[in-house]
């Protein structure tokens, strides 16, 4: 995935983890804890990873996701939220009591603006409950979907971007909607594709023959991902 200047480092990459902790014993043996793998694929490559199956949207709600929780820092009064637009700020606004942020630059990449003001951005999910639910999410209990809502492990997941498109994509996925900028095209298919395998998730097949065309026009497009805990 790609990552904004404050969030990460190299473009379609999100944050690796250790492969290996080694942990002395009292027998002085060490023993190797895996975490999982970084994975690093060609964008046609990860979207082919995708498990192709019928989504089923029944049961879902909103509220069976809670959002927008404590985030990383339950003493800095700031939830998920703000916490993500300030990690996102290319220009840093000023924090008041409360979280309230005033000042500040972000840059939209959906279209291309550059707002000055946190209360024109929304926080969208690279890929919206509803089609998380539909997607495999739906037999998840409570707490991992509170993760997945409030994931601020990878730089994708969340993302801040005007409002305005947010309300233009809502629940959709990108066989019917993607960003209005079309430089942005390979980035989010990059993005969602990572976020989907991320949680492990489920494309349809409208959804996968979508990626497939996105992909083969993004040959040089890489995604980075490692699975969420």
């Amino acid at each position: 995935m790609i990552t904004n200047m404050l969030r990460g480092a190299a473009a379609f990459c999100l944050v690796l983890t250790p492969l290996a902790l080694l942990l002395p014993t009292a027998g002085a043996t060490a023993i190797a804890t895996m975490v999982p793998a970084p994975e690093v694929l060609p964008l046609e490559d990860a979207v082919g990873r995708l498990p192709v199956v019928e989504e089923d949207r029944t049961g879902y709600t909103r509220d069976s996701f809670k959002h927008w929780n404590t985030g990383l820092d339950a003493a800095d009064g700031c939830d998920t939220r703000d916490e993500v637009l300030l990690a996102e700020a290319v220009q840093e606004p000023a924090v008041a009591a409360g979280c309230k942020l005033s000042g500040g630059k972000w840059d939209s990449y959906y279209d291309g603006v550059e707002v000055g003001e946190a209360d024109n951005l929304g926080i969208d999910h690279m890929v919206p409950l509803a089609e998380a639910w539909e997607s495999g999410a739906g037999t998840w209990d409570a707490e991992r979907r509170e993760a997945y809502a409030n994931d601020q492990g990878a730089a994708a997941s969340l993302v801040a971007v005007t409002a305005r498109t947010i309300r233009s994509k809502a629940d959709q996925d990108p066989a019917t909607w993607m960003p209005p900028l079309p430089e942005a095209h390979c980035r989010y298919i990059g993005e969602w594709t990572a976020t989907k395998l991320r949680w492990g998730l489920a494309a349809d097949q409208t959804e996968a023959e979508a990626l497939k065309v996105y992909a083969e026009a993004c040959e040089t497009t890489v995604v980075h991902y490692s699975p969420a805990p």
